[in-house]
């Protein structure tokens, strides 16, 4: 069981690209760029409010992924975090159906990251709003927080899928966060 520990901010245009300046001048190194597209499935015990089973498509792979969130006031969070690549998602897909698992939200992301002082660094563009998440151990984030200027930037409580289902739109079944 893997546990991942992150803290999220939402962006303004001005805080992006100063947070682009700030990476730079910070010595981080540049890992790449992405676009994902993540599809979460509801049915079986799966608690929506806590837990999420996404299958993520970015660069011609699949990643199935089961994420649970601890309860938590704090804005560094700690999830259990279990991922495994798949070979054949239409499979996948078919099995997770036959298991009673259906496609309740699809969201997409372009994803840049960095690695920092110890920590991941990605900045996050979706349909709804800029973000930057912090990926490493807790006194790591705090630090890398304040060498790239975020102290005050507003920390975003709400997952991504959570945000997905506010902003989205549904078609049949499924809410929907895409892109133009």
């Amino acid at each position: 069981m893997g546990i991942e520990i992150e803290k999220k901010y939402r962006l303004t245009r001005e805080q992006h690209e100063q947070l682009a300046r700030r990476l730079s001048e910070s010595g981080a190194v540049y890992i790449g760029a992405e676009f994902e597209e993540n599809t979460l499935y509801a049915g079986g015990n799966l608690d929506l409010r806590r837990q999420a089973l996404r299958l993520r498509r970015v660069a011609g792979k699949f990643i199935l992924t089961y994420k649970e969130r601890s309860a938590s006031e704090s804005a560094i969070k700690r999830h259990r975090e279990d991922e495994t690549l798949v070979e054949d998602a239409q499979a996948l897909s078919d099995i997770l159906e036959a298991l009673g698992f259906k496609p309740a939200l699809v969201y997409e992301k372009r994803r840049a990251a960095w690695q920092l002082n110890g920590t991941e660094v990605v900045v996050d563009e979706l349909p709804f709003g800029l973000f930057v998440e912090i990926e490493g151990e807790e006194n790591r984030i705090i630090e890398v927080e304040h060498l790239l200027g975020l102290a005050e930037a507003e920390a975003e409580m709400a997952t991504y899928p959570e945000l997905a289902q506010r902003y989205g739109k549904q078609r049949g079944d499924v809410i929907e966060a895409r892109f133009q």
